[in-house]
């Protein structure tokens, strides 16, 4: 009887016991393609950018479940460092060691030495946000000064697009819309994006587009950023088209030999060649003759050509 109850409680205390995996729902559950090596942003802070990169990091630990860590949400399990069973204990120390890589990879090397990457992943996070969240009127004021003088110039409309797309997305991480139910957070998206609209027309070359933007502008309804972006890309692709033609037509014509323009030398003359090339006529401004033998003008020679009377007639 002595023995049966033995392997009862057994069997029960391997039934009733603690888990011996972490579940994969679980924030202290890592990945087996999880590696200190990792980087999940490439936004790496340099002192200047905190907020820009706040974002991208807790949306990168967000995506592995992690964000509770450096938020302080995912405590340390309060267990005895000598029982068999501290599963949660050991995924803890290791999901704390691993996020801690992860901020040393995102962060410039510059300063790692300020940094103190010990302890917990939320006291090392406290310490980054305690001098760097404060101070950044200078850096939105610089941003928008950049937005002011973006301009399209000679780059392309995907290249000037560009440029103001990183100026606004730096912009909208230090600004944040007030959350509320009465629709005033919506209306000021709206505005915000009526704005951008503004800036990139009015930044977009003029002797390219001529009134294009100014016609956008003047419809009834505001046009959306995306479709005001659609519309220059596709007059963009569409004068290059022209211009292509434009470029062939021209080497067509300039590949002509005078005798395939119907310009023989009964009509303009011997055919003449210069140092530099064809000889163009000043009065006719075709090749191959001078403006001295361009017999439509000074008469046709009374030995050949085609109206050789007219041409001795003229001549005199």
């Amino acid at each position: 009887m002595t023995g049966r109850k033995v392997n009862e409680n057994k069997g029960q205390g391997e039934g009733s016991g603690k888990p011996k995996t972490i579940p994969m729902s679980s924030p202290l559950y890592l990945h087996p393609f999880d590696s200190p090596g990792l980087m999940h942003t490439n936004t790496i802070f340099n002192g200047d950018n905190y907020d820009l990169w706040t974002d991208a990091v807790r949306n990168g630990l967000d995506a592995k479940n992690k964000l509770g860590l450096v938020e302080g949400k995912v405590k340390q399990p309060v267990v005895d460092e000598d029982d068999e069973n501290n599963i949660e204990g050991v995924a803890w120390r290791q999901s704390n060691a691993m996020v801690k890589a992860w901020l040393r990879n995102v962060i410039d090397l510059k300063l790692h030495p300020s940094i103190t990457f010990s302890g917990t992943v939320f006291e090392i996070w406290e310490e980054i946000r305690e001098p760097f969240s404060a101070g950044n009127a200078p850096r939105v004021h610089q941003l928008k000064a950049d937005l002011n003088e973006c301009k399209q110039g000679d780059l392309s409309v995907v290249e000037y697009y560009t440029q103001l797309k990183m100026i606004w997305d730096e912009l909208g991480s230090y600004s944040r819309v007030p959350k509320c139910t009465c629709g005033a957070a919506a209306a000021l998206l709206k505005e915000r994006e009526e704005e951008k609209v503004h800036q990139f027309l009015m930044g977009l070359n003029s002797v390219l587009y001529g009134n294009l933007p100014s016609n956008l502008l003047m419809e009834d309804s505001i046009t959306t950023l995306s479709r005001a972006y659609s519309l220059m890309l596709r007059e963009e692709r569409h004068q290059a088209v022209t211009r292509i033609k434009e470029e062939k037509t021209e080497a067509a014509m300039s590949a002509k030999t005078p005798y395939s323009n119907g310009v023989g030398r009964g009509n303009h003359g011997p055919l003449e060649q210069g140092e530099d090339g064809p000889i163009q006529c000043t009065y006719c401004k075709r090749y191959y003759h001078d403006e001295e033998h361009f017999y439509w003008k000074h008469g046709f020679p009374n030995n050949g050509g085609r109206g050789r009377g007219r041409g001795g007639r003229r001549g005199g």
